[in-house]
């Protein structure tokens, strides 16, 4: 079996986006996030934008192995609209965003029904103006080695398709390097083989 080592994120915030139904207004925005900070600034940021609002609708993954979701319907009713939004990014099979739908009342009540198409539609829109990349899943390492094994140690990381983060190039030498999780193992095992290189996963 293969081993799966990429993901889908989003590189940058979507633009706006408005779906309407019924005079309530959806605002739609999907933004990148690693932490659950990023998160809650994010939220905070929209509230300030839109504090005449009714709701703040969202949800959130965070992760490429181990994944961490959430979906708050902020009032609305029982799965109403965080999961009709986690739904979408389900659907487009991204990790580490947010997407927060804003409401604004219209005065006509839109049933469950209407709400979750309504959520659902302008989380979709926020992704559809959404730059979607696929990533790497990556491993770092540092390997620590004599002055005189340096250019084998730079032609092995070279040819694995390693990419060096740090680099303190001495008589006692030390390279901190990250490598796509499909190629980890088989560098790593190169490395612990070659006498004079002491290797560690960070």
């Amino acid at each position: 079996m293969e081993l799966k080592d990429t993901y889908k994120t989003i590189t940058s915030s979507s633009e706006e986006v408005l779906f309407k139904d019924k005079n309530s207004k959806f605002f739609g925005y999907a933004f990148p996030v690693k932490t659950e900070d990023d998160i809650k600034y994010n939220i905070q940021k929209l509230k300030k934008n839109h504090y005449a609002a009714r709701h703040w609708c969202y949800a959130y993954q965070l992760g490429t192995e181990q994944l961490k979701y959430r979906a708050n319907d902020d009032g609305e009713p029982n799965n109403s609209a965080g999961m009709p939004i986690y739904g979408q990014i389900q659907s487009y099979d991204v990790t580490n965003i947010l997407i927060v739908v804003v409401r604004y009342f219209g005065g006509v009540k839109l049933g469950v029904s209407g709400l979750i198409n309504a959520y659902r539609t302008a989380a979709q829109m926020a992704l559809e103006k959404s730059s979607i990349l696929e990533k790497t899943i990556n491993k770092n390492y540092s390997i620590q080695f004599e002055y005189k094994n340096m250019s084998k140690a730079l032609r092995l990381l070279k040819d694995n398709d390693a990419e060096i983060i740090n680099q303190k190039l001495e008589l006692d030498c030390l390279i901190t390097y990250s490598i796509r999780k499909s190629k980890a193992e088989q560098l790593f095992i190169i490395f612990e083989n070659f006498h004079g290189v002491f290797v560690k996963e960070l």
